[in-house]
């Protein structure tokens, strides 16, 4: 009975308290932590590795083109009346005791010369497993880069509502000034109202920069597959160091390690491979074959009335004349390898130029975080001048009023340059097929 009580007494605690352990503060997500969510759950990723068994397979298949063949069959005929069987020397050798004849027989090929076909075609699917592979790495460095830009968008968010909420302290502050100095008949109502209309103002900007704040969330949450409204905090890292890279550095990294170039000369190769199989046409084909057969009157193939008979045959054949149909094959398959060299030679170039805008976007957000910077120091000086002349009425409120709203949107130039350069960072390393910073 005393356990009982104390049992009770220990489930009492945990639903009393239960609440506060089950919703337990939730440790704010890592840019490292996000990345690894989304390379697990991402569906698009799931499918291109997906993809990679499935050129497996086809590389499989093909390689069975090169083992001998063999093929059985069994079947079992009723006639109309009794058949003869056993043809040996132009004579009939005896007549079935029955309607019902059974006949066994198997086939064993094998290739012994396709003019190449069937090692270029193994060549050809294996380039096609390389090429899934590579596909692969290009889906996670694209679910990488997308990580990071929803990353930096829920701390540049996360900062305007920061600013947003000090602008309207600062305008709350300044319209009890406005009341304090027109209740004393110092300033006009027209301070008064001016006050009152920035504030809310304000407010309705709070508002919305909370609201955005909100669908980043939202969507980095369908990023990760998380549920759209979970509740959702990240680290902020949203700082800046400078960038030491140069641009020759960056388009030489970028051209030796996208999978892109990679995929591009691999489809290259593949049309190669085309081509040698199109040109096996106008090659012989070799092969190699033994056939067995056996017929009898009974359905185990045993009794009086059966035959067998087999054969060993190499058969070697080829098309002579075709109309051309294999030389337009030949030409058809030149032209999609000229085709594939082309897209890769036009993808170089793609890559040459975003490389290049990559890095000159990430010169200007440095350039504009040392401008803003500057920029919030100096209206801060001038937001504390305002303020004390207008406390001995050499400046108005108008002036006051002007030197907040300059604060907020220097802060929030400088929050918008740091979120652009980190922005840019990750671009420029997307760019360069870097996988991680």
């Amino acid at each position: 009975m005393k356990m009982k009580w104390i049992v009770g007494f220990i489930l009492l605690t945990m639903v009393a308290g239960g609440t506060g352990w089950a919703q337990s503060p939730q440790e704010p997500l890592t840019l490292e932590e996000s990345v690894k969510i989304a390379l697990e759950k991402n569906l698009r990723l799931h499918s291109a590795t997906e993809g990679i068994t499935g050129s497996k397979f086809r590389q499989k298949q093909a390689g069975t083109n090169f083992l001998p063949q063999w093929i059985g069959q069994y079947s079992a005929t009723k006639y109309s009346f009794p058949s003869f069987i056993g043809n040996f020397g132009g004579g009939l050798t005896g007549v079935t005791s029955s309607r019902d004849v059974y006949n066994f027989n198997t086939t064993v090929g094998q290739s012994l010369f396709t003019g190449g076909s069937n090692i270029a075609n193994y060549r050809l699917e294996k380039f096609g497993v390389d090429i899934s592979k590579a596909d692969v790495e290009t889906v996670k460095r694209d679910i990488v880069v997308l990580v990071r830009e929803g990353y930096f968008n829920i701390l540049r968010a996360e900062k305007f509502v920061d600013v947003g909420k000090q602008a309207v302290k600062q305008f709350e502050a300044q319209l009890e000034v406005a009341k304090a100095f027109f209740e004393v008949g110092i300033t006009p109502k027209n301070d008064l109202l001016q006050s009152e209309v920035r504030l809310a103002n304000a407010r309705q900007a709070l508002v919305r920069a909370e609201n955005d704040l909100a669908l980043a969330k939202s969507s980095f949450n369908i990023l990760l597959r998380r549920d759209i409204n979970e509740p959702l905090n990240v680290v902020d890292i949203l700082g800046y160091k400078p960038s030491t890279l140069r641009l020759e550095d960056s388009l030489e990294e970028a051209l030796r390690q996208r999978p892109e170039i990679k995929n591009a000369g691999l489809i290259v190769d593949q049309a190669k491979e085309s081509v040698k199989i199109a040109r096996s046409g106008f090659f012989p084909t070799i092969t190699l074959s033994g056939n067995y057969g056996r017929t009898s009157d009974e359905y185990s193939l045993h009794s009086d009335l059966e035959s067998e008979r087999w054969n060993l045959q190499a058969l070697a054949t080829l098309t002579i004349f075709d109309w051309g149909n294999t030389a337009y094959k030949v030409g058809e398959s030149k032209v999609k390898v000229t085709q594939a060299e082309d897209s890769k030679t036009q993808l170089i170039e793609g890559i040459i130029l975003e490389v290049k805008q990559d890095y000159l976007n990430l010169l200007t957000a440095e350039k504009n975080i040392e401008v803003s910077e500057k920029a919030i120091e100096q209206a801060e000086e001038n937001l504390r001048m305002n303020e004390e002349r207008y406390k001995y009425q050499v400046s108005t409120a108008t002036d006051v009023l002007d030197a907040v709203t300059l604060l907020a949107q220097a802060r929030v130039n400088y929050y918008s340059a740091l979120s652009d350069f980190n922005i840019a960072k990750a671009r420029l390393d997307r760019a360069m097929g870097r996988m991680y910073p």
